[in-house]
């Protein structure tokens, strides 16, 4: 479990189909094989730790339902890759509950300077769009953001600055993919509606 607050920015190092080997800024004692990652939002296995030049480098590898729902498959060496470390009992729930579990990919449709910040427009895929409501809350790449507004497929969201120099939304642009998780409440009341026959 995780809640969206990014807590490092790795780059990929080296790939090999599925596996993905990332430096991380973390100390390497800090790290564990068999533990759980955020990479962009994705819940990874950490399969392998070692030490690297400036923090330990890790190995995840994905299964072909991850590369299928997530932005993975386009990862080429070089990627900066926002990281969070998983929770434990006692931490404080900055952002909200974000499992790491990917739904889709959303497509940033336009981006604008607004006041400080950078207000964003994607699209969501149509079965995702109706989970998303104005107001609450999503997981891009990541990170815990609040929806603005809603219309359509397409819905917007404001990145402080801060968040654009401690994450690697600041490499996004439009036309990119971004890794989509919806609100974890949403997708039980809609599980139960469409279980009670109101949701086709």
């Amino acid at each position: 479990m995780f809640t969206g607050l990014v807590s490092g920015i790795g780059t990929l190092v080296e790939r090999d189909g599925a596996r993905f080997s990332i430096a991380s800024p973390f100390k390497r004692k800090s790290l564990e094989e068999g533990a759980s990652l955020a990479c962009d939002g994705c819940c990874l296995t950490l399969v392998d730790v070692g030490k690297g030049k400036q923090g330990a480098v890790f190995t995840v590898e994905a299964s072909n339902e991850t590369l299928a729902r997530t932005t993975l498959g386009d990862w080429q060496v070089g990627r900066r890759i926002s990281l969070e470390r998983a929770l434990t009992l006692g931490d404080a729930l900055g952002g909200h509950l974000v499992t790491g579990h990917i739904d889709g990919r959303a497509r940033i449709f336009a981006s604008a300077v607004d006041g400080d910040s950078v207000r964003f427009v994607l699209e969501a895929p149509s079965d995702l769009a109706r989970l998303i409501a104005p107001k609450g809350a999503v997981a891009l790449n990541g990170v815990s953001l609040t929806v603005n507004d809603v219309e359509g497929l397409r819905f917007g969201v404001n990145i402080i600055p801060y968040t654009l120099s401690h994450t690697t939304w600041g490499d996004l642009g439009p036309g990119d993919l971004v890794n989509l998780e919806v609100d974890i409440l949403a997708r039980y009341v809609a599980r139960l509606a469409q279980h009670e026959g109101r949701i086709p």
